[in-house]
């Protein structure tokens, strides 16, 4: 079992940066993929990246690469997602998700909801423009 709590969120102005947390508890967290995703007001979760247990394999949704980083501390149990240059279009509730699955093997599925088994309870991000 793991259980996942985010920290980090709050009200900004457009171009800033926030870096988010997410702090992991369980035997075995340091070993699952960590992946972030977000849900705008009327809009689906939709993904926003993932990185592998190790650290060495990361994947993002277009319209945030080259503003937001994903990174993790397995000592911490923490993995972080580091979000620049941020825009009104990134105001959502951000959540943390795992699960012990590859995403190197996943052929994009880590992508969906469906492919992780724990979640966290999501912090609030908001941009003002």
């Amino acid at each position: 079992q793991v259980q996942l709590v985010e920290s980090g969120g709050g009200l900004v102005q457009a171009g800033v940066s926030l870096r988010l947390s997410c702090a992991a508890s369980g035997r075995t967290s340091s070993s699952y993929s960590m992946g972030w995703f977000r849900q705008a007001p009327g809009k689906e979760r939709e993904f926003v990246a993932v990185i592998n247990w190790s650290g060495r394999y990361t994947y993002y949704e277009d319209s945030v690469k080259g503003r937001f980083t994903i990174s993790r501390d397995n000592a911490k149990k923490t993995v972080y997602m580091q979000m620049n240059s941020l825009k009104p279009e990134d105001t959502a509730v951000y959540y943390c998700a795992a699960d012990q699955k590859d995403p190197y093997y996943s052929r994009g599925s880590h992508s969906y909801t469906g492919w992780y088994g724990y979640w966290g309870q999501g912090t609030q991000v908001t941009v003002s423009s």
